[in-house]
């Protein structure tokens, strides 16, 4: 029997409004790519992004235009040079390793190659907001077990947002992401202040073509690239700047590549985060298969919707565990 493929966009209500610093959203939107093959169906979702250039639309479209080839029995290898690097190729990546392995009756990770997964610890993201109101938030999430804590800055004001944050939970291991709204004079003044917080690690201070100035800038908190790290190409630039990555699926254009971005990233001596959109569980399992590579782990995405899809991913406090295959691998 052929293939057929179902594409479908999603809007997923938020708690609340969520915001960095390039603005808030009060609703995720996502499109889940479905390859049937008999009575077996693969899935994957993606997030378009218009920091990249993507909208629902063109991301639809770029999907719509492989139809005939994925229905055509398309392989995880071939579409890795039929679409670029985004949120398209990583739908249809992760649809049809969950097709495979549940054709086969071997879950993914054994298929990829990978450890087993098991019970990892997660961020949560505190979104954008007043040095009150994100210590509030801070406080909340401490009580719920939540001992690594990820905040969204956006340049004036940071400080102050910090420091709230480290009072309101002053055990908590702490990563801020500025998702590029800093300046060099930003990240000069404030590194030195947020490593007496203990801060951990910061992410995307400046802009990605600006990124340049971190080969000569010795700071005192370890960075991490997300805009300036979507694949394996991007490597060879980054890995005098920084010392950490963080790997999206949705950056990466699916699990393939993220997996293969992960080894050759470790063998140039960077360290990892695995990372996420506010997205439901079924992108948040195949991404779930990073993490026994990585320092940090940030996959909060379901934890941040007012509902998830069901089945969901399991979450005991921090603790996500692995998906079951009836959501996904």
């Amino acid at each position: 029997m052929a293939r057929r493929l179902a594409v479908t966009a999603e809007t997923w209500p938020i708690q609340g409004t969520f915001r960095i610093a390039r603005g808030g959203k009060t609703h995720a939107e996502v499109i889940v790519a479905a390859i049937r093959d008999g009575q077996t169906t693969g899935r994957g979702e993606c997030v378009p992004y218009a920091r990249y250039g993507e909208s629902v639309q063109s991301v639809l479209e770029e999907i719509h235009a492989l139809r005939v080839e994925v229905e055509n029995d398309l392989t995880r290898d071939a579409l890795q040079h039929r679409l670029p690097a985004g949120a398209a190729r990583n739908a249809l990546d992760c649809a049809l390793v969950d097709l495979e392995a549940k054709r086969s009756g071997r879950p993914a990770f054994e298929l990829l190659g990978v450890a087993k997964p098991v019970p990892v610890r997660t961020a949560f993201t505190l979104s954008l907001d007043t040095p009150a109101a994100m210590g509030q938030a801070a406080a909340n999430a401490a009580v719920k077990g939540f001992a690594l804590l990820k905040l969204k800055i956006a340049g004036a004001g940071d400080l102050a947002r910090v420091e709230a944050v480290r009072d309101a939970a002053p055990s908590a291991r702490l990563i801020v992401d500025a998702n590029e709204a800093w300046t060099q004079d930003d990240l000069i003044t404030l590194t030195p202040h947020l490593a007496r917080l203990g801060v951990g690690l910061i992410e995307q201070p400046l802009k990605a073509d600006e990124d340049a100035f971190l080969g000569d800038f010795k700071s005192p908190v370890p960075l991490c690239a997300d805009e300036s790290c979507h694949t394996r190409a991007d490597l060879a630039r980054v890995a005098g700047r920084y010392s950490h990555i963080n790997i999206k699926l949705d950056k990466a254009g699916g699990l393939t590549e993220a997996l293969a971005l992960a080894h050759e990233a470790q063998l140039r001596g960077l360290r990892l985060m695995v990372g996420c959109m506010v997205s439901t569980s079924l992108a948040m399992a195949p991404a779930s298969l990073l993490a026994g590579m990585a320092e940090f782990t940030d996959l909060d995405g379901p934890l941040l919707l007012a509902r998830d899809r069901e089945p969901g991913m399991t979450y005991k406090g921090d603790l996500l565990y692995p998906p079951e295959r009836e959501l996904w691998g």
